[in-house]
């Protein structure tokens, strides 16, 4: 049975671009500018562009030479402390209208709000009080918001990204009832939150070209493909997602390893995966050092620093593992579930809300295969201790796109 809350999903608009209008005293709905880096030429990729931009067609993420020749602009370098600045000035904002643990700050630009508690004290909607925080959003730091209602995450967030943008107040709310009708029309799949244009092309292959089409699939036949995170697409396309904020802060509070590498150069969709394969072999090895197991799977994509962004997605498992053909599967459908084609230079690979082995109740399925893969595991990390751990390394270690062989001459990757 689907709970019912009243999350807010706000989004500050085209905020990098905004922001830099705001300092210069011009209005980004009337006011053609784009931020990119200047020295990178027509090649550069545009971080931001003014509501204005957007209005004629020029997107945000794209590159400098693709803006129509007939369309005058203004170019500025981006200034990522001024964009942090502004963006703590509008959380403490939401911190006026609810407490820390009902906030969970999603990116620079964007955060979900649970006003469930609130609304009686307040005496007022979760519309009425989406309005009061918008507008003091913009009297106070001249930037617009827009936001989204529902009765959870995913519906605040998804009515935000399809609906918000063309409302007369930059407010939509939808609800269960609204399901077939907005949730289930959105195509092309990526508007989805949550699919990416990679997953985009897996579901496509598969018959999925609207949200509907999933809704209405089988969900044991996307378990089969996807494994958990097939049930979790089929849940999302039915509006139902059960996580609140407090989920979010327990399991960053929770035990964790991780393992970050900043990369050297430009990474894509074809080469990144021997890294992220070589990061959970080092994540595993420590699971398995420490007798642990692991329930949450995390995978963390940085592009590159022009455009200084990226994502960070988790995974529950149904059962905890410390497999790394396992872990591997869930990073991966992770990436392809998220990545958005642009330049990589920085992984995190993160297994959370550990448990130790022993304690753990062993599964009914749990096959000879895993064990045989846990014993040789165990035997590869002996012979890695005692004789170093380039004296066994993965064939794809040799590749001109591997960092494993490098890291290991080093003291050891960034652990946390």
């Amino acid at each position: 049975m689907n709970s019912k809350r009243n999350i807010l999903c706000i989004d500050l608009k085209s905020f990098f671009a905004s922001c830099e209008c705001v300092e210069r005293g011009l209005d980004p709905f009337t006011y053609p500018l784009v931020v990119a880096n200047k020295k990178q030429g027509g090649g550069a990729i545009t971080l931001a562009v003014t509501p204005y931009l957007k209005a004629k067609g020029v997107k945000s993420r794209g590159r400098i030479y693709e803006i129509p020749k007939n369309i005058k602009y203004d170019i500025v370098n981006p200034r990522m402390g001024l964009y942090i600045a502004k963006s703590k000035e509008v959380i403490s904002i939401y911190l006026d209208f609810v407490s820390e643990d009902d906030l969970l700050v999603y990116s620079i630009d964007e955060c979900f709000l649970d006003v469930t508690n609130y609304l009686k004290m307040y005496k007022k909607t979760d519309y009425e009080l989406a309005l009061d925080i918008l507008k003091t959003i913009n009297e106070t730091t001249g930037l617009t918001a827009t936001c989204g209602i529902g009765p959870n995450m995913l519906l605040a967030k998804v009515s935000m990204d399809i609906e918000a943008k063309h409302t007369k107040d930059n407010i939509a709310k939808w609800e269960y009832e609204d399901i077939e009708e907005k949730l289930w029309s959105i195509t092309p799949l990526s508007k989805m939150w949550g699919i990416g244009r990679r997953m985009e092309q897996n579901l496509n292959k598969m018959g999925i070209y609207q949200i509907g089409d999933l809704a209405k699939y089988n969900p044991l036949e996307l378990k089969d493909k996807f494994g958990v995170m097939g049930i979790e697409l089929w849940n999302h396309a039915n509006g139902i997602d059960t996580s609140i904020i407090k989920d979010y802060k327990k399991i960053a509070k929770s035990e964790s390893y991780s393992h970050s590498q900043v990369l050297f150069k430009d990474y894509n969709e074809n080469n990144i995966k021997i890294i992220i394969s070589e990061m959970v072999d080092v994540v595993v090895q420590r699971l398995r050092e420490n007798n642990k197991m692991t329930r949450y799977i995390g995978l963390g994509i940085g592009y590159s620093k022009e455009i200084n962004n990226g994502f960070y997605h988790t995974i529950k498992l149904e059962a905890a593992t410390d497999s790394e053909k396992e872990i591997l599967k869930y990073c991966l459908l992770i990436f392809d579930k998220f990545y958005e084609y642009l330049p990589i230079r920085k992984v995190t690979v993160t297994c959370a809300n550990l448990e130790n082995k022993e304690s753990t109740q062993l599964s009914l399925f749990e096959n000879e295969e895993d064990s045989e893969e846990n014993h040789i595991g165990k035997t590869i990390d002996e012979i890695k201790n005692k004789y170093g751990k380039n004296s066994l390394i993965k064939a794809t270690s040799l590749l001109e796109d591997s960092t494993a062989r490098e890291r290991n001459q080093k003291i050891g990757g960034h652990f946390e």
